[in-house]
């Protein structure tokens, strides 16, 4: 009886806590991810590679996050053209307890779909979900100290609660993202006026191994002559790192509370 009453208390104050964000959370850290690198170009276009462009994306919208967020700490899981696996993108914003995942990458068609463009915009599909799992666990006492605390009244993994405890935190990374996601496209339509394909739900590695909200948004066709030349050009770039910088400033100041 005493398990059934603490889960039924646990699920009821964790619904409230859903509409009404813990008093005082901030977001501290998030973690840019320039997509492939190294020996793992990714999508090739004309004369440019998505290595490349992701990296400089990423790099721009780093130096905005420390120029008009001083009190936010970015880390990159790279800085350079090195490879790093997709484990430990991941795993890097894991042992940072990162409050944001955001991977930069750009999107290709094969020959004969060269015509189509736009931006979208990835988040974990639902149903590889159960990936999570390992990832929030291995965070979930720093997270929930960190982050939570004052919302969920503490973390015991012995206790059978905190199963459910953990589904529903995961539930919540996976809105979290899908709002996060809404933000980017909504801000590349209205400051870039690109073409928008959506918000997206796919079994992306990366994200689904992630502890916390993570998105992966493709920032134009590589395969695409007119979008290739915008994301590589410096005006492409400064309005793609300025429209996911706007849509990390609303995020923020949706989910803190002062």
């Amino acid at each position: 009886m005493k398990i059934k009453l603490l889960i039924t208390i646990l699920l009821f104050s964790l619904l409230v806590a859903e509409k009404a964000p813990a008093q005082g959370y901030k977001i501290k850290t998030i973690v840019i991810d320039p997509g492939h690198g190294g020996r793992k170009p990714g999508a090739s276009g004309s004369f440019s590679k998505e290595k490349d462009v992701a990296l400089k994306v990423a790099l721009k919208l780093g130096a905005l996050l420390k120029e008009q967020m001083p009190d936010i700490k970015i880390i990159f899981t790279r800085k350079t053209d090195i490879d790093v696996d997709l484990y430990r993108r991941a795993e890097i914003a894991n042992e940072a307890n990162a409050d944001l995942f955001i991977s930069v990458h750009c999107n290709s068609m094969p020959p004969g779909n060269k015509h189509i463009k736009g931006v979208e915009t990835l988040v974990a599909g639902s149903h590889r979900l159960k990936e999570q799992d390992a990832a929030i666990r291995e965070n979930a006492d720093i997270k929930l100290e960190k982050n939570y605390k004052s919302k969920y009244d503490g973390y015991d993994p012995s206790n059978p609660s905190s199963f459910i405890l953990l589904s529903l935190l995961k539930n919540a990374f996976r809105d979290k993202s899908i709002n996060f996601a809404k933000l980017v496209q909504n801000s590349y339509i209205k400051r870039d006026k690109r073409l928008s394909r959506g918000v997206k739900e796919q079994g992306v590695l990366v994200l689904q191994r992630c502890g916390m909200p993570a998105v992966l948004t493709e920032v134009g066709f590589i395969s695409n002559t007119e979008e290739e030349k915008y994301i590589n050009s410096q005006n492409g770039q400064n309005e793609i790192a300025n429209s996911i910088l706007e849509a990390i400033k609303t995020y923020k100041k949706n989910i803190e509370v002062k």
